[in-house]
């Protein structure tokens, strides 16, 4: 697996005002934009093929990253007119992908071995692959059910979670080039494929025993700085 798509297109209005005028994969970590730590993250992962799904002043991403080639990287971009949210940004990215692939978030820092999950999602046979994290409702609202087996998502429910409800989306997906055809709306978010094929039963799961950190909330990019020293 080589290629990563990160959902960057987003307004990051949870953390104004920082981003009321960069994009937030430009939030500085460090003296380095945010992307810069997520692009090292995917070379150590060995992924060096990155499409980027970006709208809200992507331009600076643009100026500053360029075809990411003096950062070890390919990097393509898929722009957005107007706001698609996560699933009809993926949709909207369907030239560039190739038959399967990595889906992170654009404020996500994931420190599990990437290639180790790629390799779990190859045993399990299944069209489509999330990464959990048994997070118990200590981090926010566990919104992911598992089977008895612990090896397969039976329902994703970001609306209305329910106390049995013991993981959460970790924030590492692998998708299949031939599903994201399969929603005719423009606008929808990711976890429409999720219940497609939960549906079908063919999410398959992996949990990671390593947390996430993220930059979506003024303490978790204080926290990431911090980890990241």
């Amino acid at each position: 697996m080589k290629q990563i798509v990160i959902l960057a297109g987003g307004l990051a209005t949870r953390l104004y005002p920082i981003t009321k005028t960069i994009p937030k994969s430009m939030v500085l970590i460090n003296n380095r934009p945010f992307l810069e730590h997520q692009l090292e993250l995917c070379k150590k992962n060995k992924i060096t093929e990155i499409v980027l799904c970006v709208g809200h002043l992507w331009e600076q991403i643009f100026d500053y990253f360029g075809d990411g080639k003096k950062f070890g990287v390919d990097i393509k971009y898929s722009v957005e007119s107007e706001k698609l949210d996560t699933g009809g940004a993926l949709k909207n990215a369907l030239p560039y992908l190739e038959d399967e692939f990595f889906v992170m978030y654009g404020d996500s820092y994931l420190t599990t071995d990437w290639q180790q999950t790629f390799h779990h999602y190859q045993k399990m046979k299944n069209e489509g692959f999330m990464v959990v994290y048994e997070n118990n409702w200590s981090i926010e609202p566990s919104r992911v059910l598992l089977n008895a087996s612990n090896t397969k998502v039976v329902e994703y429910n970001k609306e209305n979670p329910r106390p049995e409800m013991r993981y959460m989306e970790y924030g590492l997906n692998i998708l299949p080039k031939k599903l994201i055809k399969e929603v005719t709306e423009k606008i929808f978010p990711i976890s429409r494929y999720f219940d497609i094929l939960i549906k079908r039963d063919q999410l398959s799961a992996y949990i990671s025993t390593e947390r996430f950190h993220e930059i979506g909330s003024h303490d978790g990019l204080e926290n990431l700085k911090n980890i990241l020293k």
